[in-house]
């Protein structure tokens, strides 16, 4: 899809193990389902984990030629392993993007929730849910593609998480603007 009549938007839901992979198109306020999936870098050594991830990441772009990438920024948990190594997925899947010469857009768990469900704080189910609904998916994606696709979405809809709201002299709790 290229030109005025619509845009492609590849998602991208980061890991180390699995990297989760959704592509929509946007025409207008209209959304359509194109792909979605994971990448499995397997076991054994960080390096080579991290090449198959880039490679993946290549891949799909070759394949699907989107014109954006919208990724999910990392939190930061209890382990700072867990939060290293998913760092350094990001790393690969952004560093295959802008190789790829792909704009690249990033979005936190809040702000694909809260313009997914509305609710910055929604569990998975309801992603999953919503994600479905708006993509008319007749069947569940995984967890992974599935919070790749709900990324696309946000960015198709203009990123209006959270980061795309003025906040500025109020506070968050919750998920909502106070």
């Amino acid at each position: 899809m290229r030109g005025e009549e619509g845009l492609r938007i590849l998602g991208l839901d980061p890991g180390l193990r699995v990297t989760g992979y959704g592509v929509i198109d946007k025409r207008g306020q209209r959304l359509s389902y194109v792909a979605s999936g994971v990448i499995r870098t397997g076991e054994g050594e960080l390096a080579e984990r991290i090449r198959r991830l880039f490679s993946g990441v290549q891949e799909i772009v070759a394949c699907y030629a989107p014109q954006a990438a919208a990724v999910e920024k990392v939190f930061v948990n209890a382990n700072p392993q867990s939060t290293l190594a998913l760092g350094q997925a990001r790393g690969a899947a952004i560093a295959a993007l802008t190789h790829a010469g792909q704009s690249v857009h990033e979005y936190t768990a809040l702000q694909v929730k809260q313009a997914v469900v509305g609710n910055g704080h929604a569990d998975k189910r309801q992603v999953v849910h919503m994600v479905m609904r708006l993509l008319a998916l007749p069947g569940e994606p995984s967890a992974d593609a599935a919070d790749a696709l709900a990324c696309a979405i946000c960015h198709a809809h203009g990123g209006l998480g959270l980061g795309g709201l003025i906040t500025a002299g109020r506070r968050v709790r919750a998920g909502r603007i106070l």
